[in-house]
């Protein structure tokens, strides 16, 4: 019996999420009424409420969702490169790219820390900053990163590359100022390089 009920749990949170997801992108958090979006899932306010707390909960939820995504996707674009520095670059510069897609600019860069604050606290970040840690730590026992403290560089790289992506979503030409970021981050990237590639 218990277990009947917590799959119809999680049946409940997943189509209140899908149904939050299609809103928030559409309408934007702000907009997107908590009886739409409970309507469209064919639920009740108290569905939303228990799972969830409130629409900022909801919220919560739907970005961490698509951030994972970002970053499943990110680290599958960096698996096709041919070492561990380049995949860690690689990695960084896919997320970026991402600051393009219509749902992620709304709800991940531009909602998500106007209702639920600083990014870099959000469970998702702090995953993606340890695995970030942990390819730095690699790359310096090789040689190929200088010898600094692998959480500083962590976290330097992983917030160049998210401050990226809120600044691109936010700019009046995001495909303008893609490429400039992109150049940016690779710079600031490259300079933890124990020695320096020779220029182009």
């Amino acid at each position: 019996m218990a277990g009947i009920r917590a799959e119809k749990m999680e049946a409940n949170r997943a189509r209140l999420v899908a149904a939050a997801r299609r809103a928030f992108a559409e309408k934007g958090h702000a907009a997107a009424s908590m009886d739409d979006l409970t309507a469209e899932a064919g639920l009740t306010r108290g569905a939303l409420y228990h799972n969830f707390g409130d629409k900022r909960g909801l919220l919560a939820a739907v970005v961490h969702q698509i951030d994972t995504e970002m970053a499943t996707e990110a680290r599958k674009q960096a698996a096709k490169a041919e070492n561990q520095w380049d995949a860690m670059l690689v990695e960084g510069i896919a997320y970026i790219e991402m600051s393009l897609k219509p749902e992620v600019q709304r709800i991940v860069l531009l909602d998500g820390p106007a209702f639920l604050g600083d990014p870099s606290q959000w469970p998702s970040q702090n995953a993606c900053l340890e695995e970030t840690k942990s390819a730095v730590e690699r790359l310096i026992a090789e040689g190929i990163v200088k010898p600094v403290n692998p959480e500083a560089a962590a976290r330097l790289l992983a917030g160049a590359a998210l401050n990226a992506a809120l600044w691109i979503a936010a700019h009046q030409t995001p495909e303008w100022a893609l490429p400039k970021a992109i150049e940016a981050f690779s710079a600031l990237a490259t300079g933890l390089l124990a020695e320096q590639p020779p220029q182009r």
